[in-house]
C-alpha cells in the first residue's frame, strides 16, 4: 500500500496483532490512523473493528508519551461503556508505537449510504423512518453524556452511524472522543481532530483549545437530521458565520417535515452554545413534539426593527400632538 500517515504505514491484510487478532481488511482511514475488519483468533467466528492510532511524527517525545497515557485513560473508561446502541470495546493494547482499540465489528449500512440509495431512486427518507432512527441514536448520547465523566463524541454525522440488518442502530467511530473533566475548565482527548465541517459547530473549529461540551453533539446531531431529512447537506458553521441567512429551515427544503421537527434541528444548531438545547433530553423533547424552545428575552433593538412601521407612526402621532399643544 502507498497510503501513509506521516511516516508510518497501515499493516498490510493478513497481519496479526498480538497473536490474537488477523487483519482482513482497512474499512476506515484518517489522517491518524486506519480503522481495520479482524478476525478474533481465540474466538472463531468472531469478527472486531480495530481502531489505530498512529502517533504524530510531529510530537516531541514527551508529549508522544503523554498521548499514550492519555490513550489509555480513555481505552479504560471506553471499554466500562455498555448500552445497546454503542459497539462493545472488547480490548485495548500499543505495539510499535501505536495503541489500538478493539471493539465490535457491526455489519450493515451507514445512515449516509442510505441516504444516498434514496437519493439514487430520486427518493427522500421519511421523517417517521429518521425519527425511528433518532430515538435510538438520542438514547445512546443520552447515556454517554450521563457518564462520570460525561463522555461527548465529537465527530457525529450520518457516516458515523449505522444501521444494522437486525434494524438496530450503532453510533460508531470513537475516534474524537473527548473526556470531560469535572470543573469543565478543559477536557482530554487522544486522537486529535476537529469533526466532519458540515457536521461541526464554530466552538470545535479551534480543535482542542476550544471548548466543546454535550452541546457540541447536540449541534452535529441537528445537522445530521437536518441533511437525512432535506438531502440536502447543512452549510458549514464558517459560511454561516459570515452569511447567518444561508441555513433554510429544513420544512422549506422539504414540505412533509413537521414544523415543530423543523424547528427543533434549527434550535439545535444555533450558532452559540447557550442558545441551544442545553441537554439531550431537552433537544429529544422538542423533536419528539412533547416540548417546545424556551422563549428568549426580546431585547428593545429586536422589539423596534421588528414593529418599525408601528413606531413611525406612534413617533408621527407624538409630534403632532405636541405641536397642537404648543399651538
Amino acid at each position: 500500500m502507498d497510503i501513509t500517515y506521516g511516516d508510518v504505514q497501515p499493516h498490510m491484510e493478513g497481519t496479526v496483532l498480538r497473536d490474537r487478532y488477523r487483519l482482513t481488511n482497512i474499512v476506515g482511514q484518517g489522517g491518524m490512523g486506519s480503522v481495520y475488519r479482524a478476525e478474533d483468533l481465540r474466538l472463531p467466528g468472531r469478527l472486531c473493528a480495530i481502531k489505530e492510532v498512529t502517533p504524530d511524527p510531529h510530537l516531541s517525545q514527551e508529549l508522544r508519551d503523554q498521548s499514550h497515557l492519555q490513550f489509555l485513560q480513555e481505552a479504560s473508561i471506553l471499554a466500562q461503556l455498555d448500552h445497546p446502541n454503542l459497539p462493545k470495546v472488547s480490548d485495548f493494547f500499543s505495539d510499535d508505537n501505536r495503541d489500538y482499540l478493539v471493539m465490535d465489528y457491526v455489519p450493515g449500512k451507514d445512515l449516509k449510504q442510505l441516504l444516498d440509495d434514496a437519493h439514487s431512486q430520486n427518493s427522500q427518507l421519511s421523517e417517521d423512518t429518521v425519527l425511528g432512527w433518532a430515538s435510538q441514536i438520542v438514547d445512546a448520547l443520552s447515556y454517554l453524556h450521563r457518564q462520570s465523566p460525561p463522555v461527548v463524541h465529537r465527530d457525529i454525522k450520518p457516516g458515523n452511524i449505522k444501521l444494522t440488518p437486525d434494524g438496530r442502530i450503532k453510533l460508531v467511530d470513537f475516534g474524537l472522543v473527548k473526556l470531560l473533566s469535572p470543573d469543565e475548565a478543559r477536557t482530554i482527548t487522544v486522537v486529535q481532530g476537529r469533526g466532519t465541517a458540515l457536521y461541526t459547530p464554530l466552538e470545535q473549529y479551534g480543535g482542542d483549545s476550544g471548548h466543546t461540551d454535550v452541546r457540541t453533539d447536540i449541534y452535529a446531531l441537528g445537522a445530521t437530521f437536518y441533511h437525512l431529512l432535506t438531502d440536502f447537506p447543512p452549510p458549514d458553521a464558517k459560511a454561516r458565520f459570515l452569511n447567518p441567512r444561508i441555513l433554510r429551515p429544513p420544512d422549506q427544503l422539504n414540505s412533509e417535515i413537521s414544523h415543530h421537527v423543523s424547528e427543533t434541528i434549527i434550535w439545535a444548531m444555533e450558532m452559540h452554545p447557550d442558545d441551544r438545547p442545553q441537554t439531550i433530553e431537552q433537544f429529544t423533547q422538542a423533536l419528539f413534539g412533547h416540548g417546545t424552545r424556551p422563549a428568549t428575552p426580546v431585547t428593545f433593538g429586536e422589539a423596534l426593527r421588528a414593529n418599525w412601521v408601528i413606531a413611525v407612526i406612534a413617533l408621527t402621532l407624538f409630534f403632532l400632538a405636541l405641536i397642537a399643544t404648543l399651538l
